[in-house]
């Protein structure tokens, strides 16, 4: 809970600090990997770096913060410190950490503001920092007791079982750990982070859900080749050299939005290489006999671009009160039950008291939840997972 003295001083300079985040999250960045330039190198994602997302993720995760502790200063906005705190951990962020970034953020606050930081505004802001990242350190502490691991040792090395070409862009993997050891347990909808050495000696990280049901001895992960440079680098090094035997190192599962609890009704809508949590899901669900009303809807550019088609199809048809819709912009003649055009709810029967499971591009998740809304879903029975920096932190 913030202080009394300085929830007034933060009300009062929210509105600079807010117009000025932007500016004072790259100045962060920029001072810290000056700093240390092997935190660029082998722990962010230099293709966020690279295009401005992961300083609007931050910018955005500080300015939603600060305004939840005066909206609801008797809360804790646990919703949006779980997914950060779930990224970090499979990150391998240590609570040290935390001191090396106040170190740097409060240096460009003082920077970019200027004679605007008096005392009583850089306590006030201080303040405000500390609560939200000794938040994250218990979050992150429990998680990693959950998962078995030291503080930041999330990594085991994993080797590749089998390699199989979904489509020209995508490739699944299986995993198993090179130990001789079970895979674990997970639940679905996580994922894990992998971790690759790059030509030029860059040991880079990106999360991939795990895309297949657990309980096996195995984990399979599923990797669309992204576009861009640096943006695509990982996954275009797996689909350019990674093979069966070779060994990557993996983190522990992690992720806070998945499987709900219970009978209830759901909704599984996804996009593109969103369908992959939604495999895990529609697999667990298949494995246990479950009869829950199940709405599944998936939306790609034609059915030869879309990964796993014909095992989601199988998945949905496993469950005895399933639907399944198909939305292709090019439906051609492999999908003559598809829509043509982009996947929408806004015409689908939906059961009352549902729980929606939303994943893909940003813009798919803004118009689904938007459309469920609309239809008086409540919000907070609408979960999203988006695949890189969340620019969507705090927003309703």
């Amino acid at each position: 809970m913030l202080s009394e003295q300085s929830r007034s001083v933060v009300r009062a300079t929210l509105p600079a600090v807010g117009a000025a985040i932007g500016e004072i999250t790259e100045l962060f960045y920029r001072k810290l990997f000056t700093d240390r330039p092997e935190l660029l190198r082998d722990l962010f994602n230099r293709g966020n770096q690279a295009t401005g997302e992961q300083q609007q993720a931050l910018a955005g995760s500080i300015a939603a913060f600060a305004g939840l502790l005066l909206e609801r200063p008797d809360a804790r906005p646990d919703a949006l410190l779980g997914r950060i705190a779930h990224k970090h951990a499979s990150l391998g962020i240590t609570s040290e950490q935390y001191k090396l970034v106040h170190q740097h953020l409060f240096a460009a606050i003082a920077e970019v503001l200027g004679d605007a930081v008096a005392p009583e505004v850089a306590a006030a802001w201080d303040e405000v920092y500390w609560l939200m990242a000794n938040a994250l350190i218990a979050t992150e502490t429990r998680l990693y007791q959950e998962a078995g691991v030291p503080e930041g040792g999330t990594w085991r090395p994993m080797e590749i079982a089998e390699r199989h070409e979904e489509t020209p862009d995508v490739v699944s993997f299986l995993l198993r750990p090179a130990d001789g050891g079970p895979a674990g347990p997970f639940t679905p909808g996580q994922y894990v982070s992998v971790r690759v050495e790059l030509p030029d000696g860059a040991r880079q990280i990106r999360q991939y859900s795990l895309s297949a049901a657990p309980g096996g001895p195995q984990w399979r992960i599923t990797v669309k080749r992204a576009a861009g440079d640096p943006a695509g680098e990982v996954s275009s090094w797996l689909h350019a050299h990674a093979r069966p035997g070779d060994v990557l190192s993996v983190s522990a599962p992690f992720g806070d939005v998945v499987l709900p609890e219970g009978e209830g009704p759901l909704l599984l809508a996804s996009a593109g290489i969103g369908s992959t949590p939604v495999l895990a899901i529609l697999g667990h669900l298949a494995a246990t006999g479950s009869t829950r009303p199940v709405v599944v809807l998936h939306g790609d550019r034609s059915p030869e671009a879309h990964a796993h088609r014909d095992e989601l199809r199988a998945l949905a048809g496993a469950l005895p009160a399933a639907e399944l819709h198909l939305f292709y912009e090019e439906p051609g003649d492999a999908a003559p039950e598809a829509t043509a055009g982009r996947p929408t709810v806004a015409d689908l029967g939906l059961p009352e008291g549902l729980t929606a499971y939303l994943c893909g591009p940003l813009p798919f998740l803004r118009a689904v939840r938007g459309d469920l809304l609309r239809r008086g879903v409540p919000a907070e029975a609408v979960h999203y997972e988006v695949f890189g920096p969340d620019l969507w932190l705090g927003q309703d």
